[in-house]
């Protein structure tokens, strides 16, 4: 996926928001900045090591907390900045209950 062809509108933040990139183990976690987001994806910079991304699947979490995140994965890597794509996880049929 090149850096422009993106389906879904960015919206570009003026000031630093800062995130975190975590394991989906939880073994591992980064510090980065929210360069800009949208439905589908955002764009980060990451503060460290990227080689701990090789993972390719990862949650951002959006809280200090941790209670507001999304599950990514990793479309591209360009010096310090990365692009992530969300996981839409997959919706589950309600099955009827049955008295």
């Amino acid at each position: 996926m090149a850096y422009g062809d993106r389906k879904a509108e960015r919206v570009r933040f003026e000031s630093r928001h800062p995130v975190n990139l975590m394991g989906v183990d939880g073994t591992w976690r980064r510090n980065c900045v929210l360069i800009d987001v949208s439905q589908t994806g955002a764009r980060l910079e990451v503060e460290g090591t990227l080689e701990v991304l090789r993972a390719q699947e990862f949650f951002l979490l959006l809280s200090s907390t941790g209670l507001a995140f999304r599950r990514c994965e990793l479309v591209r890597v360009d010096g310090t900045e990365v692009g992530v794509r969300f996981i839409e996880e997959k919706k589950k049929k309600a099955r009827a209950v049955i008295p």
